[in-house]
């Protein structure tokens, strides 16, 4: 079951931990046997280092929006991005990353993939045909869909772009989009953090961005 989503950016009344997200990685074996039934899929467009740390994100948003529903976050953004895995690998950079990227016919096709993977990995493991359901309607759209369905929508697509605000996250996309750090960092502020739908995600962006900034020393290497 999802919730209804407030009006954008959601606030929130708790403390919001802006703390390098390496502090805090993701917590809990409970999704394990998730990661180890898509361990193939993580190997594709820098998914295993995406996809954990987006992970670590979410649950720092969750304890900030208690209200979600904590598994059907952590879950979705888990699976949201294997979808990449099955589809061709040299249009990933030649399409998903220029030009009109963000409707590129790609980026639909590895939505697609993504519901599929999740509805073949999470029925054996014992998860509800409705939870695989609110699942599915979360990654299908993740990228493509102007509007976010419900909260835990909303943070797993603040999740999604966070991960790009940590220096792990400068390096691989950077490159993806043919940008030096300098260059990219700018187009998180200016592009990236206007897209975010909590004020948790836009005071964890604005701190991760500063301390990155910082640490690769964009000031001068521009």
């Amino acid at each position: 079951m999802t919730t209804p989503l407030p009006a954008t950016p959601v606030p929130t009344p708790y403390d919001v931990d802006t703390s390098p997200i390496s502090l805090t990685p993701s917590s809990g074996a409970d999704v394990d046997p998730i990661w180890a039934a898509v361990v193939r899929e993580t190997r594709t467009r820098g998914n295993d280092i995406h996809l954990p740390i987006s992970l670590a994100y979410a649950e720092r948003l969750c304890h900030a929006y208690p209200a979600a529903e904590r598994l059907l976050v952590r879950v979705a953004i888990l699976l949201h991005d294997t979808g990449w895995a099955r589809v061709d690998e040299d249009r990933i950079i030649s399409e998903g990353f220029s030009g009109d990227w963000r409707t590129s016919a790609i980026r639909y096709e590895h939505e697609k993939q993504g519901c599929l993977i999740a509805r073949e990995v999470l029925p054996p493991l014992g998860f509800a045909d409705a939870f695989v359901d609110d699942v599915c309607a979360i990654v299908d759209g993740h990228d493509t869909r102007e509007e976010a369905k419900s909260l835990e929508d909303a943070l797993v697509r603040d999740a999604d772009r966070l991960w790009r605000f940590d220096h792990a996250g400068i390096a691989l996309a950077s490159g993806w989009f043919r940008m030096d750090p300098a260059t990219y960092t700018d187009r998180l502020e200016h592009e990236i953090v206007p897209e975010l739908l909590t004020e948790a995600g836009i005071a964890i962006a604005t701190a991760e961005l500063e301390r990155s900034r910082a640490l690769l020393k964009t000031a001068v290497l521009r």
